[in-house]
């Protein structure tokens, strides 16, 4: 089976002024379909950089990205907007919650770009609030809501289009420890059901909960290895 991402000899230079930084020198990566991998490196190191450039939402100067057997390493703005929206879910460190939506309108919002009638998205993003167990706070707005909750919302959404790849960039960096366990406690069910998982992070602990660990430093890959002691949410301690 063709692995989900096949990254070959990746480059990112920026031009600022007269200076030319080189964000990505040269990276190659494969990744499979249902690997739950942890992006660390200080901060430098290219992997928000390479970040962006896995979500499509930047392309890079030199190499070629492959998702899911297109090459989208040269496409248009457009080409990559429609690619993110059917094979890329989001979680951010922000959450990018719209303030005056409710979770479910918040939820629904990818539904709308991919087309679907008013009805199939409510149907849908009620499901997927569910799934997240938010099943009781379909109408409340973001600032009715916990940060932890604020995340489950953010994990719904990235999830109501069945993407290949869920991209996660620092998804509990806003939350206090027992809310973090929380949210990567649900990573791991969505892991567990065969989701593919990026998670971008420079956390030791968060990192732990990873199969695989890819490291970077001034952007090159530094290390690429299998986590030997992968770090289980304790489902004793996790309360909803």
């Amino acid at each position: 089976m063709e692995p989900l991402i096949i990254i070959k000899d990746i480059g990112r230079k920026y031009v600022i002024g007269a200076e030319t930084i080189h964000a990505l020198k040269s990276v190659s990566l494969t990744i499979n379909k249902g690997e739950f991998v942890a992006l660390m490196g200080p901060s430098g190191s290219g992997k928000s950089t390479l970040m962006n450039i896995l979500g499509c939402l930047d392309t890079p100067t030199k190499g070629d990205y492959i998702l899911n057997g297109i090459n989208v390493s040269q496409m248009s703005d457009n080409d990559l907007a429609e690619v993110r929206n059917t094979e890329i879910g989001f979680v951010f460190q922000t959450f990018n919650l719209l303030p005056r939506n409710t979770a479910l309108d918040n939820v629904a919002l990818p539904l709308i770009y991919a087309g679907i009638n008013k009805e199939g998205r409510q149907e849908r993003a009620r499901k997927a609030l569910e799934n997240v167990g938010l099943g009781h706070r379909v109408t409340h707005k973001p600032n009715e809501l916990s940060g932890g909750q604020r995340q489950r919302v953010a994990v719904a959404r990235a999830l109501i289009n069945d993407p290949s790849i869920i991209l996660a960039d620092e998804p509990t960096g806003n939350l206090d420890t027992k809310t973090s366990i929380e949210i990567m406690g649900l990573i791991e069910d969505i892991h567990a059901k065969g989701n593919t998982i990026i998670l971008v992070t420079h956390e030791e602990d968060i990192a732990k909960h990873a199969h695989r660990i890819v490291r970077m430093r001034d952007g090159l890959i530094e290390n690429d290895y299998p986590n030997p002691d992968i770090q289980r949410v304790d489902r004793s301690l996790a309360v909803e």
